[in-house]
């Protein structure tokens, strides 16, 4: 069995929410697992296998993402490791999966660390939740790529499914 370090960097808490998630069902499995948020800067020594979830804000990754991996780019590339990325964009067919989807993209061009496992989930998209700003923001994007702006709308674009399929990667890697 495996020492797994799954790291998250979350906003709204659907990062988290998958971290907690895929946690369960691997320590169920019989792997060791710890969590760690990004900003408290783990140390990665201790681990067998690094992973790496982050969400999107307002069309990108934190700048402390990129920090964090360009520090830990030796660590990170001595062992089993992976990134997956959270955004409302990944509840779109043909922007679902790591080729397709922009802000892995992106992500894979701005950073000094190229994982081995990637993947990208759909996030959640709760108006009531978000402060105003956001909640603006967030309903002016949603109109532009044609989802629900409605103010009181709550749904999880998440497919677990995928997640369980990601789960099963990290044991394998």
């Amino acid at each position: 069995m495996s020492n797994i370090l799954i790291i998250y960097s979350t906003v709204h808490g659907q990062t988290r929410k998958i971290c907690d998630y895929m946690q369960d069902k691997l320590t169920a499995a019989g792997e060791t697992v710890t969590l760690e948020a990004l900003e408290d800067k783990p140390d990665l020594t201790a681990f067998d296998k690094v992973f790496i979830g982050a969400s999107i804000r307002h069309g990108k990754h934190r700048p402390e993402l990129y920090q964090f991996v360009a520090d830990n780019k030796e660590v990170l590339d001595s062992k089993a490791n992976g990134f997956f990325s959270v955004s409302l964009v990944a509840r779109k067919p043909g922007k679902n999966t790591p080729d397709t989807n922009m802000y892995m993209q992106a992500f894979l061009k701005q950073s000094e660390w190229q994982p081995k496992v990637l993947e990208v989930f759909g996030g959640n998209l709760d108006y009531q939740f978000y402060g105003p700003m956001d909640r603006n923001i967030i309903r002016f994007i949603m109109w532009i790529t044609k989802g629900p702006t409605d103010p009181n709308t709550k749904v999880e674009y998440t497919d677990w499914a995928k997640v369980d399929n990601y789960v099963a990667q990290i044991q394998s890697a």
